[in-house]
C-alpha cells in the first residue's frame, strides 16, 4: 500500500474532504498514525469511492 501522505496535513486535507463529502463527520476523519487502512474504510463506507480513489484524492491535496 502506498502511504497516505497525511502527516502534518491532516486539518486541511479533513476540510477539504468535508467540502467536498458534506456527509463525512469529523467522527469519520478522525486520523490516528498507523490506522490508514481504517480510516479509507470509513471514508469508502460513506463516499462509494474505491481505496485507490481515495489515496489519490487524498495525496492530491
Amino acid at each position: 500500500m502506498d502511504d497516505l501522505r497525511i502527516k502534518g496535513r491532516w486539518n486541511e486535507i479533513k476540510g477539504k474532504l468535508k467540502q467536498e463529502y458534506s456527509e463525512l463527520t469529523d467522527d469519520d476523519l478522525t486520523y490516528a498514525e498507523g490506522k490508514e487502512d481504517e480510516l479509507l474504510g470509513k471514508l469508502q463506507q460513506k463516499t462509494g469511492k474505491s481505496k485507490d480513489e481515495l489515496k489519490k484524492k487524498i495525496n492530491s491535496y
